[in-house]
């Protein structure tokens, strides 16, 4: 078993925003002083070029100096999320392919200690699709070296269900340290997925923002999620209090943390990213000119609103 599995689990690991201009410019300063500002607190690792991050969206220079920023202000272990944008498929799957392999590689050149691989949408239509998505593992890690995160992702942010096979499939792989789910609101598919795992050993991931808590109950050990982007210590508390059995205080950390996923995670759910950097901002850790994602929805100022309110009751 990789060192990596003991070591991360039980642990909180955010996947972090990338602070931006509202033309899409990342704000080097800005990202270093919330790099330090998060890490400071009680993170078991970081998630970088994940989906709240707009990782594949960036070039691959500035994805570069992203992850050099996040490497320079921790020790802890970073996971770099490899893959395609969902319209890049089209191209073909072989083009995405090379391409999920380039970024690991990219993302092992730059420190990172290991990857989450993208699921690929179109693999979903294809017969052979889960025999194929095994492949795409085992050729990212024999290529980049380095140890790999499943990522069970469903929604309109793409990838398709990963069935329970599937996810055995993966995680009997050596070079696979656990599978995040990331299902939004399938709650059957969420446990299936985590009761997948069962006796393999590895990490079972959460990374559902709106069934953290539940998602603990059905056995996940450790957390990859956004929501802790702008709010560690609201996620590590529901993740601390469960691992200590303390069950009282895990329902009422989860009904914090739920109160504040309840304003930020709801449809458009792209918008959760623009909520999450809107929340970072309230909180100091970073500057409103660089609280800008330019690759999601336009949404009212309302929704801005309903955050802060949020946010102000929670620190009342």
């Amino acid at each position: 078993m990789h060192p990596l599995v003991e070591r991360l689990r039980g642990t909180l690991l955010p996947a972090v925003v990338t602070p931006m201009d509202s033309d899409g410019v990342v704000a080097y300063d800005a990202l270093t002083a919330y790099a330090g500002a998060l890490t400071a607190q009680s993170v078991g690792g970081l998630a970088v070029w994940a989906h709240t991050g707009r990782g594949l969206y960036l070039s691959p220079g500035d994805r570069a100096k992203v992850l050099e920023t996040w490497r320079q202000a921790t020790d802890v272990p970073i996971v770099a999320g490899v893959g395609v944008p969902r319209a890049t498929e089209a191209s073909g799957l072989q083009e995405a392919a090379d391409a999920t392999v380039e970024m690991a590689l990219a993302a092992a050149a730059g420190g990172a200690d290991a990857v989450m691989v993208y699921p690929l949408a179109a693999l979903g239509d294809l017969p052979d699709g889960d025999a194929q998505a095994v492949a795409l593992h085992e050729r990212v890690a024999a290529e980049s070296g380095l140890p790999l995160v499943g990522f069970y992702l469903h929604g309109e942010a793409g990838g398709y269900p990963y069935s329970p096979s599937l996810i055995k499939d993966l995680l009997s792989l050596p070079s696979m340290l656990g599978v995040k789910t990331a299902t939004l609101d399938r709650a059957i598919g969420c446990q299936d997925a985590i009761w997948a795992g069962r006796g393999t050993g590895k990490l079972l991931i959460t990374g559902e923002d709106r069934m953290y808590g539940p998602s603990f109950m059905w056995g996940a050990d450790t957390a990859l999620v956004g929501i802790a982007s702008a709010q560690v210590e609201l996620s590590a508390a529901v993740l601390r209090a469960w691992t200590a059995g303390d069950h009282s205080g895990f329902l009422t950390a989860s009904d914090r943390l739920d109160r504040f996923a309840a304003a930020t995670f709801y449809a458009p759910i792209e918008g959760y990213v623009q909520r999450m950097l809107w929340a970072a901002e309230w909180e100091g850790l970073m500057p409103a000119e660089a609280a800008h994602d330019p690759y999601g929805p336009d949404l009212p100022p309302g929704e801005r609103d309903l955050v802060i309110r949020c946010l102000e009751e929670l620190h009342a």
